[in-house]
């Protein structure tokens, strides 16, 4: 190994000024006779020991990050503030060798203020997480904090001990577009910031992703230099890389349902709707975004169906139910209306709701959840709407209390009827009328209800329908009109056919809690009405 390199003795020995040489891990080299004259330390017990031995312990870091100014340990004892601005030596491969300097106390109180300030910013660097650093072309950092050590493994000796020591750690695949940044600030002719995101390689071999906060800073008479900060955002790009998948995924999985996706932003109240959303209500090639969450939505929903649409997204928003999910009708682009199922889930901050999103199906492409001969709502659908109902009652009624609530508005009424003779029709008619026959059913029992109720089939020759926002004996009255409106015989082709039907009615004020025991109730009510030949019959 070649002798590092020694300036004359001869001319040092003139000096009056302490003359410092270390090797780049900061051992003395060379030491001239103002060492002993300013320091009080021997010239042969100093050499061979590192500089950082007489450094103050809080200035250790100060003196490693480059900057010149620090406390340094007199032999009798004391610390005095002294000003040592290293220059670097470096070999062919331009790789710090060593560094010489001169030793001067600071003694002006001008310069101690400066001294004292200059702490203060360190001490407020050392609470930063992340690396503070400068830099110039060709000499590499020339001030680099000591938080380098924790987040990348590397000593700051290391790292500013070669120039290109940076490059040489950047990700390959991210390299060539940070030095295209690196090179337009070096040549930059004004002062401006700029931000980098990349990948460095730490030197245990893990790849940290790196966004690195710059100012390129032009001054006149002197090589640009470029300030910044270093911050370890690995675990952030890794959640949004995984968050990434997860939407890839999830566009994926949504695109094999046939399901639109929405995302309302409840701050700013702007929509977002998919592709399939707008396909869906027979929107087109329309604008995705909408400013004006409700005022979008309630354009799409049937007039009667508002307020209970509504009710479901609100009663979510306000705790009463995990998520939500409503069926309506919604007004397509065409001019028809199609039954539709909205559903979706908030996101809270602060126990305060700040975006909900979901999707949309179209209940027609669900095949159970729609009857294909009658065009009306089928089991599931039917479900999910007396689910609904009952939760809305016993919420605004109080579990437990049988009373009508905010004026009857939540209370319901459901009806299964069966038709008397159907079976007789289809033997003696063919299955063909006996389809024609639930299709004109179908149509008057819509024609019986208002547009809040729902009408749906269950089954063969089973209906079932849900009255809401009605009291019992307006309900039970509506069943006998019913009953009435399909003992009126039907025209099917050249043939006349007479079929009536057997209605059980079992209204919310018998307080019972869930879907299943409001069916089995209606049920075995429409059995009491075919068995003892009446038209309606009101479970007790």
């Amino acid at each position: 190994m070649s002798a590092l390199p020694t300036p004359s003795a001869s001319l040092l020995q003139l000096l009056p000024e302490a003359v410092v040489q270390t090797d780049a891990l900061w051992a003395i080299t060379y030491l001239n006779p103002a060492w002993h004259a300013l320091t009080g330390h021997p010239l042969e017990a100093a050499l061979g020991r590192s500089l950082l031995e007489f450094v103050h312990p809080d200035d250790v870091g100060t003196l490693r990050s480059g900057m010149p100014v620090f406390r340094l340990r007199f032999a009798a004892g004391d610390y005095r503030w002294v000003r040592l601005q290293l220059q670097p030596e470096t070999d062919e491969a331009e790789r710090v060798i060593s560094r010489q300097g001169v030793l001067i106390e600071i003694t002006e109180v001008t310069e101690q203020v400066l001294v004292e300030v200059r702490q203060r910013f360190l001490r407020l660097l050392e609470t930063i997480d992340g690396v503070v650093w400068e830099a110039e072309r060709g000499v590499g950092n020339t001030f680099l904090s000591p938080q380098v050590e924790r987040l990348f493994g590397y000593t700051v000796e290391e790292w500013r001990a070669d120039p290109g020591f940076w490059r040489a750690h950047v990700h390959p695949d991210d390299l060539a577009e940070a030095l295209l940044i690196d090179e337009a600030a070096y040549n930059a002719t004004h002062s401006y910031a700029y931000e980098m995101s990349y990948r460095l390689i730490a030197k245990c071999g893990k790849v940290v992703w790196v966004r690195d906060l710059c100012r390129a800073v032009v001054e006149p008479g002197r090589p640009n230099r470029m300030i910044g900060l270093m911050i370890d955002v690995t675990r952030e790009k890794h959640t949004e890389l995984e968050l990434l998948r997860s939407d890839n995924r999830y566009a994926l999985a949504t695109l094999g349902s046939n399901d639109g996706i929405w995302d309302w932003d409840l701050r700013t109240d702007v929509m977002h709707v998919s592709e399939r959303f707008r396909q869906i209500v027979g929107m087109g090639d329309s604008d995705p975004v909408h400013h004006g969450g409700w005022h979008f939505l309630q354009q799409l929903i049937d007039p009667d169906d508002r307020a209970r649409v509504q009710l479901a997204y609100r009663r979510h928003l306000s705790g009463n139910s995990p998520n939500f999910s409503v069926d309506f009708r919604a007004f397509h682009g065409s001019g028809r209306l199609v039954w539709v199922n909205w559903r979706g889930v908030a996101q809270f901050d602060d126990g305060v709701a700040v975006r909900m999103a979901g999707s949309l199906s179209d209940l027609a492409e669900r095949g159970s959840s729609y009857d294909a001969l009658t065009n009306l709502p089928g089991r599931p659908l039917f479900r999910a709407r007396l689910a609904h109902a009952i939760a809305l009652h016993r919420s605004e009624s109080g579990d437990g209390v049988d009373m009508p609530a905010r004026g009857g508005t939540t209370m319901f009424a459901v009806l299964l009827l069966d038709l008397n003779r159907f079976k007789a029709v289809n033997d003696s008619l063919g299955h063909h009328v006996g389809d024609q026959l639930l299709q004109q059913v179908a149509r008057r029992l819509e024609s019986c209800v208002r547009n809040v109720d729902l009408v749906a089939r269950m089954s063969g020759d089973e209906f079932n329908l849900l009255l809401e926002s009605i009291d019992p004996g307006e309900a039970a009255e509506r069943a006998r009109q019913i009953a009435a409106a399909l003992e009126v015989p039907y025209m099917i082709g050249p043939h006349t056919v007479s079929s009536s039907a057997s209605i059980g009615m079992v209204s919310s004020q018998s307080g019972l809690k869930t879907i299943d025991d409001y069916l089995r109730a209606a049920d075995a009510a429409m059995y009491r009405a075919k068995s003892r030949s009446l038209g309606v019959c009101v479970a007790s």
